[in-house]
């Protein structure tokens, strides 16, 4: 059999300022960082910026931040993402509401949030920046109402929490967070934290560890997989709740992973969760789920297990159909090429078609499996591995070649496959591979000349 192969000499790529780490939070498991400050700080000046990744739209409040004891104006302060999927700053009153919606999860998002109650001007006290650029539309704006000198919970003694909200009883986040920055007694501008790229305009990260974070601001780094709420301006850490060191992910917003797209469905529409690597299945409805990055050029890998009981899953690629969530109908001018575990392969042109059985040897849940999808030769191919040997071999169907295709679950019966894209997953890795530049962490070395499914592989490959 053939096996996966690496060259010795990996690449590197030259971006300048790297954020080589983030932190995956999901709801599911309660997951959120807090601390509560021993002593105060200043509560009327202050500075909040993270950069973080939506991974389910689900219609419920997910809370960023809270700090404080209890639901009183001059006791809390939260950012949370609202059932609209609109940005909201409140307390007891609202006090911002975002015209704006935050659907995209295939991206990575910067919030810039500046207080200064001391400011004579009521617009001036509370001001929201995203990506760079002061947000402006608010569905709902009630600064006029915040008092000159308002002190707000943040930098006192009162509980700070990242990822929920115990006051209004838990509302935790869906998603991916990487370098959170407070600063204590400075009202500091976005380009403190980002600047925007002279040859494309996209608003990136700069190093931030060289700021002053005040008394009780912090700088979560999350690079010490052994101590995830680890303040790295030297502050007291954040406290862990049910998060561990396999909770951090290598997608951040300098090299953007391929995840589940939990806006795309086709008959009924998956559960999307753990960082949009699991599409989770609960009945035997035909259930679909695509991902986040089409892919038209280059050649790229991942990887899959199949959980719980082997069945009906299928696993493989798949091209952009039409499709409606609110109805569950909808795919045209769909093309797909998948497995299933017991060893069959399929094709989808207008028509099923259905190999024998014992294509290969049947999977089954500790095995993992490695996707490789050429979209380069004269003639587009896509190879599984089983545990690192090849067992099959297909050319794309010709409704397929030359077109924008995507990585691919299609189930019934309640089963699916844990997704492995490189920048996160729940499966467990022992071996901990990379590709040839680097990026990803698989169980398995992509073979020669394949990548993750990464922005900055796209930039060069894809």
């Amino acid at each position: 059999m053939e096996t996966l192969q690496r060259t010795a000499n990996r690449g590197s790529i030259s971006t300048g300022f790297d954020i080589d780490n983030s932190l995956k939070l999901e709801s599911d498991n309660s997951e959120r960082l807090y601390k509560t400050p021993s002593g105060a700080g200043n509560r009327r000046t202050f500075t909040i910026s993270f950069w973080t990744k939506r991974t389910e739209i689900n219609g419920v409040k997910q809370y960023l931040f809270e700090a404080g004891n209890s639901d009183a104006d001059n006791d809390r302060f939260t950012l949370r993402f609202g059932t609209g999927d609109t940005f909201d700053i409140q307390s007891q009153s609202t006090w911002l509401v975002t015209n704006r919606v935050f659907r995209d999860t295939s991206a990575w998002y910067h919030f810039v949030i500046k207080v200064d109650t001391t400011d004579g001007t009521a617009s001036n006290r509370i001001k929201l920046y995203v990506n760079g650029v002061e947000e402006t539309s608010f569905a709902t704006d009630n600064r006029a109402s915040i008092n000159q000198n308002h002190d707000f919970p943040v930098n006192n003694t009162e509980p700070h929490n990242i990822g929920s909200s115990p006051i209004e009883g838990g509302f935790y986040y869906n998603g991916y967070i990487a370098e959170w920055v407070q600063i204590d007694g400075q009202q500091l501008a976005p380009t403190e934290f980002g600047e925007f790229d002279e040859d494309t305009g996209i608003w990136k990260p700069i190093d931030v560890s060289g700021l002053s974070f005040g008394t009780n601001g912090f700088y979560l780094d999350f690079k010490d997989a052994s101590n995830l709420g680890n303040d790295a301006s030297g502050g007291t850490d954040f406290t862990l709740n049910n998060i561990t060191s396999a909770d951090q992910a290598t997608d951040t917003p300098t090299n953007n992973f391929c995840t589940w797209n939990p806006l795309w469905a086709y008959q009924y529409q998956p559960t999307i969760k753990e960082g949009a690597t699991v599409a989770a299945y609960g009945d035997s409805t035909d259930e679909n789920a695509k991902a986040t990055i089409g892919l038209t050029n280059g050649k790229w890998y991942w990887e899959a297990k199949p959980s719980g009981t082997i069945g009906s899953q299928f696993i493989g690629i798949s091209t952009d159909g039409d499709s409606n969530i609110s109805s569950g109908q909808g795919l045209t001018q769909n093309y797909q090429m998948t497995i299933e575990p017991q060893g069959r392969y399929y094709s989808y042109a207008g028509s099923l078609s259905e190999s024998a059985a014992g294509q290969f040897t049947a999977l089954t849940t500790s095995d993992t499996l490695g996707i490789a999808l050429d979209m380069d030769s004269a003639t587009q191919t896509i190879k599984y591995y089983a545990n690192g040997s090849l067992i099959l071999t297909r050319d794309l169907i010709s409704e397929m070649q030359g077109r924008t295709v995507f990585p691919f679950l299609q189930n019934y019966e309640s089963r699916t496959f844990n997704i492995n894209f490189g920048g996160y997953t729940i499966n467990t890795i022992s071996s901990a591979e990379t590709d040839e530049n680097g990026y990803g962490t698989f169980e398995h070395a992509p073979p020669t000349g394949y990548y993750a499914i990464c922005t900055k592989n796209l930039a060069e490959y894809g």
